[in-house]
């Protein structure tokens, strides 16, 4: 092999719609790693990228709710076994956004892979949680169900890239959402690698849309368009948060405030019930015959 080899540098794209664009604007912005080197140019994403991705993400919403959640499981476990493949892509990654030891970081991206299995587990078990018959009074019975919400914004946590971002993305579209997630703006190298990984299982294009650049540039027209149903704030600073709050309360989307959170412990089920409605179906009960039986 030639010492002279040049070395070939990745180009990382957003991932919208199940397709690798560049941002509408053509502009890149300079990620480094801890130490302040020169990790790769990502796509600075622009208004037009982020109504783009909500099209995407409302386009796909209906056959992934529609789907079974058994099916949803089987897609979510597939993307953990891509994502297991990967594992020495996404170790680099993390160690260099980080700061971490690769050590430290493959024990960050092993809690990752296995937060995804544990959601996927999680999808067609969710509706026996918060769902189910209800003890009414008179000649009828009612069933509660959850579905989701519709079109959820995620903005991913700034620290924690590929943890904190599988914790907060994974649940949405277990239970049937569809996402559009406003990268970390420091760290975005492992969330548009996650992009690659989603296009290659069997997920559908537009369930997860993923944009880069600056966090309130892309997320404040998320939060006052009209077609999206939900927002996570969770990687917005308190100012950014409560402005994108006022905007989001024009078609009352559903919030997901920020809040202190360690990643690395039980996740519970909050973020899984955060995005879902809750439909009740009210049914009469009927006579079944001259015994006066009834169902």
């Amino acid at each position: 092999m030639s010492d002279g080899r040049l070395s070939v540098f990745k180009t990382y794209k957003l991932y919208v719609g199940g397709k690798f664009p560049r941002s509408e604007s053509g502009r890149v912005y300079e990620v480094t790693d801890s130490k302040g080197k020169w990790l790769a140019n990502v796509p600075l994403s622009s208004r037009k990228d982020a109504r783009d991705a909500v099209v995407a993400a409302r386009k796909a919403f209906g056959g992934w709710s529609g789907a079974t959640a058994y099916n949803r499981g089987q897609i979510l476990y597939r993307i953990a076994e891509m994502l297991e493949g990967r594992k020495d892509q996404f170790v680099r990654e993390v160690a260099q956004s980080e700061g971490l030891s690769r050590s430290k970081a493959a024990d960050v991206v092993d809690a990752a892979i296995d937060r995804w299995v544990w959601y996927a587990g999680w999808t067609d078990k969710i509706a026996q949680v918060v769902g189910g018959a209800n003890p009414v009074a008179g000649p009828f019975f009612n069933l509660s169900t959850p579905e989701p919400t519709g079109v959820v914004t995620v903005v991913a946590p700034q620290e924690s890239s590929f943890l904190g971002l599988v914790s907060v993305v994974a649940p949405v579209i277990a239970t049937g959402n569809t996402v559009v997630v406003v990268a970390s703006e420091r760290a975005p190298l492992p969330a548009l690698s996650l992009g690659e990984v989603l296009a290659t299982s069997d997920l559908p294009g537009g369930v997860v849309n993923v944009l880069s650049g600056r966090t309130e540039e892309i997320a404040a027209p998320l939060a006052a368009h009209q077609d999206v149903n939900g927002i996570d704030l969770t990687g917005a600073d308190e100012v950014l948060a409560k402005e994108l709050e006022v905007a989001a309360a024009d078609n009352l989307k559903r919030i997901f405030r920020p809040q202190a959170v360690d990643f690395s412990a039980d996740p519970g089920t909050h973020r899984l019930t955060a995005f879902l409605e809750t439909k009740t179906v009210w049914h009469p009960t009927g006579s079944l015959g001259a015994s006066g039986s009834a169902y």
